[in-house]
């Protein structure tokens, strides 16, 4: 006789917060049951996300409970690389044996020789950076400068506005004219584009300006398809039309900008036809948008960071950030522009970090975005390596580099991760994580204006650990006897805010976790800049800046050229400017092991030009070689008009390990960096294409 089967606990909800590296942070409704996250479907009260989530995030349970998922601490037994064989070992084992190699360069070479390397795969304020930043500063291992995606258009939008603060997305449905610059929000801003859909039924008209035509131009009233690198000269010549023709606002000019007179010197030099040919547009495109743009009340800019990955970056964002004080668009709740409303959370990343534990003169910095060669050449040698919320292996500049100093046969290498992604198959030691539905965290977000809690759904599987109880076990280890090493989660949670600061008024710790999510108090259908008050050190909108000034940069808006550019000697070598663009069905390199997705996006692809293509012998779906003097990777020929002559595009970033060369996009991509910032030069990246043999 069959045991009956005993019954299934009830399902239970329980609510979170998307940590991946997204604007949206959205809010998550996760429903458990038996240990296992069974559903996520989005938080209807939570008004960015509105009940709904991206594809990938809904199919999150695939994740959590992916047969692949790492679950105990395991030593890697043979060669590094591709093929990796590891033999699990307890916690003890492994804490014990990290200890005393970092014991042991300390003694020997000095903490500086030890480098951590994380950035945004959990962007909880515990994951991204808590217990983690206090180990290392305690034990005085090098800095890392967190350059590869937002810091030069970040210090350049700071420059023109003073903060990472803007209109507030939520009223961008009153907006007559949105310009989507450099935002192909479709695939990674959602929520933003539910408004903007919102105000196009409103009556609005939305604009793309981006190289290539996205699912966001697709759906967009005009598509203006520049070349890459190109969008401060673009916005110059915008500036010189609404100049010329004076489509100004005069009085907040006159009120809340500094450096007009300068500005207006410096645009003689950007009239719309030498504009036009820089970035590869007609005439008529430039006058036209210019007229537009400065015609139109509740006129938004929505801007993101894929602008500030060529040389000129930061000075892009900063220039397209001027343009709403020149026509007053700022006196508009819709009106105005925005890269990241990240600025407007009053976060104590001091308490977080505690940078205070660290020695005196401060450690070496090293720059992520340049690691393979810093691992090559860096003097003294890096000698340790500790990765968390990063894959650098497959995400970092200039591939063949990294993967040459990762193979170091002296490095030794830990790695803390869900899964042996590319990075992990070079680690000593390799560590199981948690996902954020076995954690604690508090998070802000760059895409609204809300603060949220994640909770725990379900317990860590295996013997899986968040970053934070990963730190402060290694912590002991080490002997480290500061009482901010016994901080439990909760209490990171207390220390992340200024409680006290008046947007958080109202608000507490204990509230928040009970209600998970509360908007900044901050006014709604409120224009933040209509009378000024800019967050910068004059008080307006800066179109000179003494602060770049003093830090030996241009003061006043200007265009630099590609490092990599069409009219440069390479060009005759390497034709093609590529870009890189997130693949839709990926987050960098997350859920790039998700076999529905992989099937989704099939294979590495590269969009040509039929143009291009035909100049070339290539035919849709040919085996491609893309190449230039830093490496090369293998794709499928996509051709199509959707990228204009003179552009190719590979979206990314694939698993080196599962692409049919084991090589991604990044073997050609360029360790040059912005001009502001040390930030990451993606997109300056000149290649040749052939078919493959």
């Amino acid at each position: 006789m069959a045991t009956p089967a005993l019954p299934s606990s009830p399902s239970q909800s329980v609510r979170g917060a998307c940590p991946h590296d997204c604007p949206d942070t959205c809010a998550l409704e996760i429903t458990v049951r038996d240990g296992r996250v069974i559903k996520v479907a989005g938080a209807a009260d939570h008004r960015p996300t509105a009940g709904v989530l991206c594809t990938k995030v809904a199919y999150y349970p695939e994740r959590i409970h992916h047969p692949e998922r790492l679950l105990h601490p395991l030593r890697r037994v043979g060669a590094k690389g591709p093929g990796a064989r590891f033999e699990r070992i307890s916690w003890e084992q492994a804490l014990n044996c990290i200890a005393e190699r970092l014991r042991a360069i300390v003694a020997t070479d000095g903490a500086e020789a030890i480098v951590p390397y994380s950035y945004a795969g959990n962007s909880g304020l515990l994951g991204y950076g808590s217990m983690d930043r206090r180990f290392f500063h305690r034990l005085g291992a090098a800095q890392l400068d967190r350059t590869i995606c937002a810091s030069a258009g970040a210090m350049g939008y700071r420059a023109t506005i003073g903060a990472s603060v803007g209109l507030d997305p939520e009223n961008v449905v009153d907006a007559r004219l949105i310009i989507l610059w450099g935002s192909n929000s479709v695939v990674s801003n959602l929520h933003f584009w539910r408004l903007a859909q919102e105000a196009k039924r409103r009556g609005a008209r939305l604009i793309a300006i981006d190289p290539c035509r996205t699912a966001t131009a697709d759906k967009c009233d005009q598509h203006i398809a520049l070349l890459p690198g190109t969008d401060s000269a673009l916005a110059l010549g915008l500036m010189h039309v609404l100049l010329r023709d004076d489509l100004l606002d005069h009085d907040y000019i006159a009120r809340h900008t500094l450096g007009f007179a300068a500005l207006g010197e410096r645009l003689r030099s950007f009239p719309p036809e030498r504009v036009a040919e820089i970035c590869g547009l007609d005439q008529a495109t430039i006058e036209n948008l210019a007229h537009e743009y400065g015609s139109t009340r509740a006129a938004a800019i929505r801007t993101n960071y894929g602008i500030n990955r060529t040389a000129g970056g930061g000075m892009a964002l900063r220039t397209v950030a001027c343009l709403p004080a020149l026509t007053g668009a700022w006196r508009d709740p819709a009106g105005g522009v925005l890269l990241s409303t990240s600025g407007n959370y009053p976060v104590d990343t001091a308490a977080l970090e505690r940078p205070d534990l660290m020695p005196e003169p401060a450690p070496r910095t090293i720059n992520m975005s340049t690691i393979g060669h810093d691992l090559l050449r860096a003097q003294p040698p890096i000698k340790a390596l500790f990765v968390y919320n990063s894959n650098p292996v497959a995400v970092a500049p200039q591939a063949g580099e990294v993967v040459r100093g990762f193979a170091r046969d002296d490095l030794f290498t830990v790695v803390h991760d869900l899964f042996q992604t590319d990075t992990a198959d070079y680690a000593d030691i390799l560590l199981p994580a948690t996902s954020h539905m076995e954690q604690l965290d508090i998070h802000k977000s760059y895409g609204h204006l809300y603060l949220q809690v994640n909770h725990p759904a379900i317990p860590p599987l295996g013997e899986a650990l968040p970053n934070t109880e990963l730190f402060r076990r290694l912590a002991r280890e080490m002997g480290f006897s500061e009482a901010c090493f016994a901080d439990s989660d909760e209490d990171l949670c207390r220390q992340a805010f200024d409680w006290q600061d008046p947007r958080l008024a109202g608000l507490s710790w204990e509230k928040l976790s009970a209600d998970g999510h509360a908007r900044l108090n901050l006014p709604t259908r409120h224009a933040p800049f209509a009378q000024g008050g800019f967050p910068t050190p004059s008080g307006k909108c800066e179109f000179y800046s003494a602060m770049l000034a003093s830090q030996g940069f241009d003061p006043l808006p200007a265009f630099t050229a590609p490092r990599e550019w069409r009219h440069s000697p390479l060009a005759q070598e390497f034709p093609l400017a590529l870009i890189t663009p997130p693949a839709r069905n990926f987050l960098n390199t997350s859920f790039a092991n998700s076999a529905r997705f992989l099937a989704q996006e099939k294979s590495p692809a590269l969009q040509i030009n039929p143009a291009d293509a035909a100049a070339r012998g290539i035919v849709e779906g040919s085996p491609l070689r893309i190449f230039n003097r830093r490496g090369e990777f293998s794709a499928r020929a996509v051709v199509t008009d959707r990228v204009r002559p003179g552009v190719a595009m590979a979206s990314s970033i694939w698993w080196r390990k599962l692409s049919p060369d084991g090589r991604n996009c990044n073997e050609v991509t360029s360790q040059a960096l912005t001009d502001m910032a040390g930030g990451a030069t993606f997109y300056d990246c000149l290649v040749e294409v052939a078919a493959a043999r």
